[in-house]
């Protein structure tokens, strides 16, 4: 197979729906703002009239509480007279225009507070449905830094994400970053909230906090909740890896460890790098994936999966713990082995639906 006659077709971009239709907050804020001015307005033309228009003239501080009196509707009584009909005429319609103007603010806030709970509970309730119905997906333990990237990694390769962290806050600042991310807040070592999160029917769970600790309790309730989870675990202490393997984790993470071998790799093999680099940006979402060949997988030759589409190209297989790099086309593949290949979001589908229609 020649690798230069193959070509990767970009694939169709996935359109996530909103996690959330668009609120009128902003539009009852505007309400509350332009009421809130209005009052204001009325509180200075009010003082100035009853200051200026009174006889004898008031003090300010008479006519502002005249002002507020009539506005409020309260009727303490007639602080400053109103002796002809007009002092009575603007005395009324600022009464009228006060209490309207009171009456609209004050509904305006309640309708704030109100939309505000609704539209935070109703959001919880639809991702908790949203979470109930998936299948093979991953929870991220700690939405810091480290987890946000992980995130964006996940969706760019189409996979179902759910995130939990302690802190909701990191949620709704990143919510114009991931729209079609789902989370639950509170303490990723809590059984209930895994459960929460459907860690039964999950495929990876990343314990990825700033505490060692908490990533080892992490993996201890993952692993206890479901076994067959495979987990990947974030340890900045080296001494702690060794625990974390023993709690459960398949996998032990240095971010310090991982950086030091990236800078050394792109001094002593900038090119190698490069390509690396070049693959994550390109529009066409490249990367290396993995396919493992099903149990009731027909044994095969390996040419029997090449040429199936130009989305994909196959680089090796794992068979144990050997690795045969650019397999020969009379290669058997059998069940049980591991597909490597360099593959778009759509080719890493259309390989594991190529694997699978042989299985059956």
């Amino acid at each position: 197979m020649k690798l230069k006659r193959l070509k990767f077709w970009r694939p169709r971009a996935r359109r996530h729906k909103p996690l959330l239709q668009r609120t009128r907050l902003p539009r009852i804020l505007t309400r509350i703002y332009l009421s809130a001015v209005a009052l204001v307005v009325l509180l200075v033309c009010g003082t100035a009239g009853f200051y200026l228009g009174a006889k004898p003239q008031p003090s300010l501080s008479d006519s502002l509480h005249m002002t507020l009196i009539t506005i409020t509707t309260v009727g303490y009584g007639e602080i400053v007279p109103l002796n002809t009909v007009a002092e009575q005429i603007f005395a009324g319609v600022l009464a009228i225009a006060g209490f309207g103007n009171l009456t609209f603010l004050f509904t305006s806030l309640t309708v704030f507070f109100l939309e505000t709970d609704l539209d935070y509970t109703l959001r919880r309730r639809r991702m908790e449905k949203q979470i109930k119905k998936l299948r093979q997906h991953y929870i991220i333990c700690g939405f810091g830094r480290v987890g946000r990237n992980i995130a964006q990694e996940l969706f760019s390769t189409a996979r179902n994400v759910v995130a939990i962290d302690p802190d909701e806050a990191n949620f709704e600042s990143n919510r114009e970053r991931f729209p079609a991310l789902l989370y639950l807040h509170g303490d990723a070592s809590d059984d209930d909230l895994m459960i929460a999160a459907d860690i039964a029917d999950a495929r990876g769970v990343f314990a990825v906090t700033g505490d060692d600790g908490k990533n080892i309790m992490i993996t201890l309730t993952a692993k206890q909740l479901n076994p067959r989870v495979r987990v990947v675990a974030r340890c900045h202490e080296m001494r702690n890896a060794e625990k974390l393997r023993r709690a459960g984790a398949d996998q032990v993470v240095s971010p310090d460890f991982t950086g030091g071998m990236r800078l050394a790799s792109t001094m002593i093999r900038p090119h190698v790098v490069s390509f690396f680099d070049e693959m994550l940006r390109t529009d066409r979402k490249l990367r290396l994936e993995e396919v493992e060949v099903h149990q009731k997988f027909k044994p095969r030759p390996f040419s029997s999966l090449v040429d199936r589409t130009p989305e994909y190209v196959l680089l090796a297989v794992r068979v144990g713990k050997e690795w045969h790099f650019n397999p020969a086309p009379e290669f058997q593949l059998e069940p049980g082995h591991v597909v490597v290949a360099m593959v778009t979001p759509h080719g890493r589908h259309e390989l594991q639906a190529a694997i699978m229609e042989e299985a059956r």
